[in-house]
């Protein structure tokens, strides 16, 4: 997987001399402590429960916790907690020999019954975790002795490994982090893990501390402190930056493109773009009018000007996506072509479909109804809010009536998850989760994709491929069932895939080793130094 190794273009710019910068920056900048990095985020980070999702953030619970194994270069899957494991001929049961001696933050042992006691955790809150079929799967866990424990599951699947590579929800919490109830279903009594940083203070809504875990049993951090600041709206987090108040911006959803190339060509700061890490895509609900209409779907699909947006809104910091998953992927190197800029195409299909235009109306019309779509949107993400304001004027000129709705990021989920919005942003998920998990949430109820899907002539049979796919052991049915189900998505303009994602960071020049990983979620703190 060549092409999804992170290939990290650095632009590293000198700084300025003193007098160019504010007198109270450099005296802010002269005091800091050295063994302490700062950084925003635009969300609080929940109560980093490593068995739920949201409002607890993905990297900060890659902080505290970890999984059996890992996902390496290339999709290797490497030791972790776990520092080597045995799968049966058949592939349903997997032994894992945990390694000796790894100590939770809070001095307790890592053991067998202690990972039993998280895997049936996750278990017992199946409902929550139904999209995940490295939970569902699972038929009992066993423990061997004190450091071999095994997982049996009820048929073969093929990504069992990977997906214990993820950040959640199959990461090991140590026994006192458990509540009195032993459930980790609703809440935790405290975040306590076996990864590079704990959770030292936390103010609720404001900011959190974390420092090197010493009792963590791989390569330590090479900073002793991060403070993370919540700061919800970018042009607060430049002040911050430009203040001293923070070292580190970092994410691509925390800057509009404008506002990075703007702080990189002041020439007082680091900037650093990543390779692509996935995919930018609008999903369309298949389930709901007009965009239930394959002709409505189909016409969107012309109207998405590609080569504008990444030149002129992304300001060609990421490339023209040309399918769903960037090359590279598992079984997605499937040519199935890609629906170019076509105006005119565009507005043929919306006239056949029957949404006219109408004089003195400033959107087609079909009816008394007029052809309007809604697309909700996380407030925080400044990317997807730019792009959205110039779909918005771009798809008013041909009649489309674009309704956007910023939403705080919990109602954003909730909506999502009913189904209320006729177009929304889907972005794949890079690695380890593509392309089979994000394929695999669209036959869950509730779950973005199953819109995106079910309303479709072919939802049936495209359904039927999918629960095939995760399930055989025949790798040549597995290519061309992936295949088959690629096709569907295209024919059935289910998703509009943008561009290939990035991520961005700006740091000033305290900071050192910067870098990133594959992994889109992950911010890698433990690699960073501080200068002293």
């Amino acid at each position: 997987m060549k092409k999804l190794a992170v290939f990290v273009i650095v632009s590293c710019l000198v700084l300025l001399t003193a007098a160019c910068g504010s007198g109270e920056t450099s005296k802010q900048q002269a005091g800091a402590n050295t063994e302490t990095l700062t950084l925003s985020w635009p969300l609080d980070l929940g109560p980093i429960n490593p068995h739920l999702y949201a409002p607890n953030e993905m990297f900060a619970q890659a902080m505290v916790y970890d999984p059996l194994v890992s996902y390496g270069d290339n999709g290797e899957i490497q030791p972790a907690l776990a520092k080597e494991w045995q799968v049966s001929e058949d592939g349903k049961s997997y032994t894992f020999t945990l390694r000796e001696g790894v100590l939770y933050s809070d001095g307790s042992t890592l053991t067998a019954e202690n990972v039993k006691r998280n895997v049936e955790a996750v278990i017992q809150n199946m409902d929550r975790h139904s999209w995940l079929e490295a939970v569902s799967i699972i038929e009992k866990v066993e423990v061997i002795d004190e450091l071999t424990v095994k997982i049996d599951l009820k048929e073969s699947y093929y990504p069992f490994l990977q997906e214990l590579t993820l950040i959640r929800p199959l990461r090991m919490l140590g026994d006192n982090g458990f509540p009195a109830s032993g459930s980790t279903a609703e809440e935790i009594a405290a975040p306590i893990g076996t990864g590079p940083w704990i959770l030292t203070d936390y103010v609720n809504g404001s900011h959190a501390e974390f420092t090197q875990n010493d009792n963590y049993w791989g390569e330590k951090p090479k900073i002793e402190k991060v403070v993370i600041k919540f700061i919800p709206d970018s042009q607060t987090r430049i002040m911050a930056l430009e203040k001293g108040e923070i070292d580190l911006i970092f994410g691509s959803g925390q800057l509009a493109p404008v506002e990075y190339q703007t702080l990189q060509q002041k020439g007082q700061y680091q900037s650093m773009i990543s390779g692509p890490l996935s995919t930018r895509v609008l999903a369309i609900n298949s389930t709901i009018a007009p965009t239930n209409e394959k002709e409505v779907r189909l016409a969107l699909q012309h109207v998405m000007d590609r080569k504008t947006i990444v030149e002129h809104v992304l300001n060609g910091l990421e490339e023209e996506a040309q399918s769903l998953f960037s090359p590279g992927f598992p079984y997605s190197d499937i040519k199935v072509g890609l629906y170019k800029y076509n105006i005119e195409e565009a507005k043929q299909l919306l006239d056949h479909a029957g949404w006219k235009v109408v004089d003195g109306k400033p959107f087609r019309m079909k009816g008394d109804q007029a052809l309007q779509v809604t697309i909700p949107y996380r407030s925080t993400d400044m990317v997807h809010k730019g792009l959205l304001e110039y779909l918005q004027s771009a798809w008013r000129e041909i009649g489309i009536d674009v309704q956007l709705k910023a939403e705080e990021s919990q109602l954003y989920t909730q909506k999502v998850r009913a189904g209320e919005f006729n177009l929304t942003f889907n972005d794949t998920w890079g690695v380890p989760y593509d392309p089979h998990m994000f394929i695999r949430t669209m036959i869950g109820e509730n779950q973005l994709g199953y819109y995106v899907q079910k309303g479709t002539a072919i939802s049936s049979q495209f359904t039927a491929n999918i629960e095939k796919v995760i399930h055989t052991t025949v790798e040549s049915e597995r290519q061309e069932l992936y295949e088959a189900i690629l096709r569907g998505i295209h024919e059935e303009a289910m998703f509009i895939p943008i561009s290939y994602r990035t991520n961005y960071l700006v740091a000033n020049d305290r900071v050192k080793g910067l870098q990133f990983t594959p992994h889109q979620y992950e911010v890698p703190l433990s690699l960073y130094e501080l200068k002293e």
